[in-house]
């Protein structure tokens, strides 16, 4: 029991050094080439480990005693081990295992973020079927030769009918045991995420490292808020294209930059795979804002209007800030749509380096949609 008190104890203050050092580990990316599966390692060097003491003070004990004149006492004189290569202990650094459903609920609490409610099949209800218990009847199918065997075996037993030399065991009516069940209904909520990127020329390694930060954050929140998600990504230059995770955050291209083909293949996807009455839909967007052209931009605004605002719970569009990019798109976004205004689900922010990625979390997460 006390070490269950000590290491909630601990746990506890793991947990404060992560809300207090949050900003910090979120603007450095320094969480996610620490992931695993489901767990990320975070090194907390501020925590210091527990050691023994020795009192100054006259009190008796081993070593304590009369001595003889000119003996040395050991206190001052240089010891073995010490010099100028350098003094005292090196820094350690302890590394916590934390979930990344903690993770998310640290991050809910500092940046105080809503919890969402899921629109679409929130109000279905799945039922599942599941074998809990023994009871002397139900049909063949579900019956259980271990406990029925049991059964008779007890039986024949207490009323003297069990031979050692010759164990014969017939079950009765009376020892047919069955496999009973019971069904749970729980509320089922899918939702899926499409990340859709500019890869073009202007789009650096430092740009595409502040989006892959801010996704990682921003999935570890949406995952503690759904049962199930599902995750696309999607690139685009002059075109786009569908690729894997790896890809996503890897591809290095150049080339002009043409908005609305990103936005016509996340329409498609889902449109194929993704009926926004089952589904809870988040496009994100990223980009340097600087487009092809004015009807490109027209374009954009027309697809978003009529096929990807209509069914998203929320669509995000972050922009990078980029030496290269002209920043023009946020501008036109905001002066096609209402945002900011109560049912307006499409929300911006302005991203200028990594220190401002909590802000822009805040920012996507904060209306809890």
């Amino acid at each position: 029991m006390r070490i269950k008190q000590d290491h909630s104890r601990f746990r506890q203050i793991v947990r404060g050094k992560l809300r207090k050092n949050l900003k910090q580990y979120i603007s450095s990316g320094s969480l996610i080439g620490k992931q695993g599966k489901d767990k990320v390692s975070i090194p907390l060097p501020q925590i210091d480990i527990p050691r023994f003491k020795f009192n100054s003070q006259d009190g008796g004990g081993v070593g304590q005693g009369d001595g003889q004149p000119g003996e040395s006492l050991g206190q001052g004189e240089e010891q073995p081990g010490e010099g100028e290569a350098g003094e005292g202990e090196g820094e350690k650094a302890l590394e916590v295992d934390v979930t990344l459903d903690e993770l998310a609920e640290i991050l809910g609490e500092e940046l105080q973020l809503p919890r969402i409610e899921p629109r679409g099949d929130k109000a279905v209800v799945t039922e599942h079927d599941k074998y809990t218990g023994i009871r002397p009847v139900g049909p063949n199918s579900l019956r259980s030769f271990k406990r029925t065997y049991k059964e008779a075996l007890k039986r024949t037993i207490a009323i003297g009918e069990y031979n050692p030399k010759n164990p014969v065991v017939l079950p009765i009516k009376e020892d047919m045991r069955y496999r009973s069940w019971s069904t749970t209904k729980s509320p089922q909520s899918n939702a899926v995420v499409i990340y859709m990127m500019d890869v073009s020329g202007s789009m650096g390694d430092e740009q595409k490292e502040i989006v892959r930060i801010e996704s990682f954050w921003i999935n570890a929140w949406l995952k503690s808020q759904y049962e199930g998600i599902e995750t696309r990504y999607i690139v685009h230059d002059a075109t786009a294209r569908e690729v894997d995770e790896h890809t996503f955050f890897h591809t290095r291209e150049s080339g002009g930059t043409m908005i609305s083909s990103a936005y016509k293949l996340a329409s498609q996807i889902l449109e194929a795979d993704y009926p926004s009455a089952d589904w809870n839909i988040y496009p994100f967007h990223f980009s340097d804002g600087d487009n092809w052209s004015v009807d490109d931009t027209r374009s954009c605004i027309q697809i978003l209007r009529d096929h990807l605002v209509p069914v998203s719970n929320q669509f995000s569009y972050g922009q990078v800030e980029s030496p290269y990019g002209s920043g023009q798109f946020i501008k036109d976004l905001k002066e096609n749509f209402e945002i900011g205004e109560d049912g307006c689900t499409l929300v911006c922010s302005e991203i200028k380096d990594k220190d401002a990625i909590v802000g822009s979390i805040k920012e996507f997460l904060g209306a809890g949609r």
